[in-house]
């Protein structure tokens, strides 16, 4: 551990115990699951799996709470909020750790990416709810956003911080009570961050973590009649299933999902620095983003160009040990990640796409460890399944264009609507472009991340908004006080 107060140490018998109304407690039946180090495939610490009688536990202590902490003050949440801020700061290096082993992270990219995504949507929680309208007067009626109740988050393993945080943060913020299950495969930083809220002084209740998988601990969440809300980050195919089991109770669900993101390089682009700038962001996190760039269209006399550069710029990339300097990808996550991907590499050379960087297999003299070949593939067609499926993997598809119109068409051509890009000289020509895209994010010209901007998605790639007083709005519910003036 790194610097932390004597309260803030932990025993690793918390590992296989779940955090709910206030207390470190034990599962109610015995499930050990190992977490395994992608860079090893070896076990480095067991998590328990949780069961519905552990859900229905901490849905129980939840709706205690919400009584309550449904009714604080902006200050008294805004506090919490400080609170946790600084606890987590002051957790900064072991959470990067935790990151790098239990999902593969370089551990630079894991503090100056994954565990800075987390501090910067705290932040950007607090300042939303610093400003936040919960009420307004129109004509006799007052017009009030309170929390919807009992919210149930269900997170991804690829950026676990960073949706931990921006379901977690708006929800307290709102006057929500929590039930949190994190990944089983990156449970960890999960646990971490449990550690913090609880350091932080929370409410008993008020945020509570379960751990366990899917079909076991998700579905009873998604389930569970007193379960005002379900928040799932994940797959399509996993989204669907809650939501179905949503269904019954009719309670809210927010969703994102997956992606496949279209990349219009245009003509007047600044072609190297811009082609260059979509390999790089397509490979970071070893691919593993939801609004990754992966198919990137180019003007058709242009594409022997970009090949060559993306050639380049794949070959270039340092694969390797997480823990090790100078490292830019770390392995994918687990054995059912890395086949997926070989499986779709092999898909697309079967298909016909050119492969020009990359291909099947790991990387030269990495013989142990989930580790991938950052791959770029030339000459993609529409209806590759290299072009239609969600790859999660450092794997580039280039497609060519003959004009604008049919740019547009093949990259609005998806069942996903989670995020596009688009590279021009020109910020008019961009926006005008930008228009005609189906995307809940259209990025013009690479952006810095933007915290305060609405994530979300259109079509399959999910439903609901995430980030700052727009995270803040997907956990209050609607009333009408009519009469209120009168």
């Amino acid at each position: 551990m790194h610097g932390l107060l004597p309260s803030e140490r932990s025993p690793m018998n918390r590992h296989t115990q779940f955090y709910i109304g206030g207390r470190w407690i034990d599962p109610a039946e015995p499930s050990a699951f190992d977490v395994i180090d992608p860079s090893t495939e070896q076990p480095f610490t067991a998590i328990s799996l949780g069961s519905k009688a552990d859900v229905d536990r901490a849905v129980g202590a939840a709706k205690t709470a919400f009584a309550s902490y449904s009714q604080t003050s902006r200050e008294e949440r805004l506090d919490l909020l400080r609170r946790i801020l600084e606890c987590y700061n002051r957790r900064s290096e072991d959470l990067a750790l935790a990151v790098s082993q239990e999902m593969g992270a370089p551990l630079t990219f894991a503090r100056e990416a994954q565990v800075w995504a987390g501090r910067v949507h705290l932040e950007a929680t607090i300042e939303a709810l610093q400003a936040y309208e919960f009420s307004r007067l129109r004509e006799t009626s007052l017009i009030v956003n309170e929390p919807i109740g009992v919210a149930a988050l269900i997170t991804p393993w690829n950026w676990p911080l960073n949706q931990i945080v921006c379901k977690v943060a708006p929800a307290l913020a709102a006057g929500c009570v929590v039930v949190l299950k994190p990944s089983e495969i990156a449970p960890i930083s999960g646990i971490a961050f449990a550690e913090i809220v609880d350091a932080a002084g929370a409410p008993d209740g008020a945020f509570n973590l379960v751990n366990g998988t899917g079909p076991e601990v998700g579905q009873a969440m998604a389930s569970h009649p007193d379960v005002d809300m379900i928040s799932f980050t994940g797959s399509t195919r996993a989204g669907i299933a809650v939501a179905k089991t949503a269904a019954d109770t009719v309670k809210r669900v927010a969703q994102e999902l997956g992606g496949k993101s279209p990349n219009i390089i245009l003509r007047d682009a600044d072609f190297e620095t811009d082609v260059r700038a979509g390999v790089a962001a397509c490979f970071s996190n070893s691919g593993q983003s939801c609004d990754a760039p992966t198919r990137m269209l180019v003007p058709a006399e242009r594409h022997e160009d970009a090949l060559g550069i993306a050639a380049e710029v794949a070959d270039a990339l340092k694969v390797g040990d997480p823990r090790q300097p100078g490292v830019d990808l770390g392995p994918v996550v687990s054995q059912t990640q890395f086949d997926k991907i070989q499986r779709l590499i092999e898909a697309g050379i079967r298909e016909g796409a050119r492969l020009v960087a990359g291909g099947p297999g790991r990387p030269h003299g990495l013989n142990r460890g989930y580790y991938v070949r950052p791959t770029v593939f030339g000459s993609v067609r529409p209806g590759m399944t290299i072009e239609r499926q969600e790859v999660f993997g450092p794997v580039l598809a280039v497609m060519s264009y003959e004009d604008e119109d049919e740019a547009v068409r093949i990259a609005n051509d998806t069942v996903f609507g989670l995020a596009a890009y688009v590279s021009s000289s020109n910020i008019d020509h961009a926006r005008a472009i930008a228009a005609r895209l189906r995307a809940g994010t259209v990025n013009l010209n690479y952006p810095a991340w933007d915290v305060h901007a609405p994530f979300g998605g259109y079509k399959q790639s999910g439903n609901g908004r995430e980030y700052a007083n727009f995270g803040i709005d997907d956990y209050l519910e609607l009333k009408a006080v009519v009469g209120y003036a009168a």
